[in-house]
């Protein structure tokens, strides 16, 4: 009896693990789906729906002359395209964050990222002149580098303060862009069509300059996985377990401003996407580091594609900002974030 006892035990553990990895990768599946499906929904969809396949023969066989193809490849395929690169940099960026600082709640706009790269765009178009997206994005990339080079170096020592140091951060910053741009109206004009978030006006130009980054940030967030799970621990178990707690920590700031910095360039300030997905990731696969970061890396264009071809209906025939719609979807997820009982930690 008691050897039977025993030999079900590890039987009912190993049953358990099975039935554990069968699920996630259920969910990775069904994320797959979801974002092939936001690709297609974002192609095809809009103020002029478009037939399967139109989009098909416009992609491996376009014809400049045919008014479907024209509308697939110079419009509706830069922003599918843009809107895929940051979606999955806006989410690693959230589940490196919320994975360093064990905070669940903190995203790249909450670290004061969106906040310095937009100071950054600002005075690029009062100082220097730059009028076009292609030139914002390597300013939003370089502000929101220092920004997040300040408050990594602020609260590296506390890494449960790093959402403080951020939001001293965007309260600092703010009023200055509050004020370049009270005096300056045509930095207002253009400054609000970029803070707003959009995949609109960006081109494949844009996108072939910045994908090198988002593909470095995604390496480095998958190289970092395991070890977020060891953090997650503790510093001191971290440390029992072999791991340098302080090498995690800088390659994941470099993973961090490499994802959020590109995807605020890309698409501006679009906020809690990183929030939203990493916490449907965990829902979804728990707590496993190396599952929320291949999680997110789908939902997070996922759910940026469909937000973005949401606005196209919402206000038809003109069409509301990605960012816009984002926000009111993530909003409701932010708040039962905060009423719910693992708001101290994930």
């Amino acid at each position: 009896m008691s050897t039977t006892l025993e030999s079900a035990g590890p039987a009912r553990t190993g049953a358990a693990r099975g039935h554990g990895r069968g699920r996630r990768i259920l969910a990775v599946v069904l994320a797959l789906v979801l974002l092939v499906g936001a690709v297609a929904a974002s192609l095809a969809l809009g103020v002029r729906a478009l037939d399967p396949g139109d989009v098909w023969t416009a992609l491996v066989a376009p014809q400049p002359d045919v008014r479907a193809h024209q509308i697939v490849l110079d419009l509706r395929l830069p922003r599918t395209v843009i809107g895929l690169l940051a979606g999955v940099a806006f989410a690693l960026a959230g589940a490196l964050i919320q994975g360093v600082t064990r905070n669940p709640i903190a995203d790249p706009g909450l670290l004061g990222l969106n906040s310095g790269a937009s100071l950054a765009v600002v005075l690029a178009i009062q100082v220097v002149g730059v009028s076009s997206p292609l030139g914002y994005v390597w300013f939003a990339f370089a502000g929101a580098g220092l920004a997040a080079v300040l408050v990594f170096a602020i609260g590296a020592a506390r890494p449960d303060r790093l959402a403080l140091v951020g939001a001293a951060t965007t309260a600092l910053l703010t009023p200055i862009i509050t004020l370049v741009l009270l005096g300056d109206p045509d930095t207002f004009e253009q400054y609000r069509f970029w803070v707003v978030g959009s995949l609109t006006g960006r081109g494949l130009d844009t996108a072939a300059v910045l994908w090198p980054f988002v593909l470095a940030g995604t390496v480095l967030a998958f190289v970092l996985a395991h070890r977020l799970n060891g953090l997650a621990l503790g510093d001191d178990v971290a440390r029992g377990l072999g791991q340098r707690v302080g090498t995690t920590r800088a390659l994941a700031a470099a993973a961090i401003v490499l994802l959020a910095g590109t995807a605020t360039a890309l698409a501006g300030p679009i906020v809690l996407i990183g929030l939203v997905v990493p916490h449907a990731a965990r829902r979804l696969v728990g707590s496993d580091a190396r599952w929320v970061v291949a999680i997110s890396l789908l939902l997070g264009p996922a759910l940026l594609l469909t937000a973005d071809v949401i606005g196209r209906f919402v206000a038809a025939p003109a069409e509301l900002e990605a960012g816009v719609v984002a926000a009111v979807i993530g909003a409701p997820v932010l708040i039962a974030v905060a009423r719910g009982r693992s708001v101290a930690g994930v």
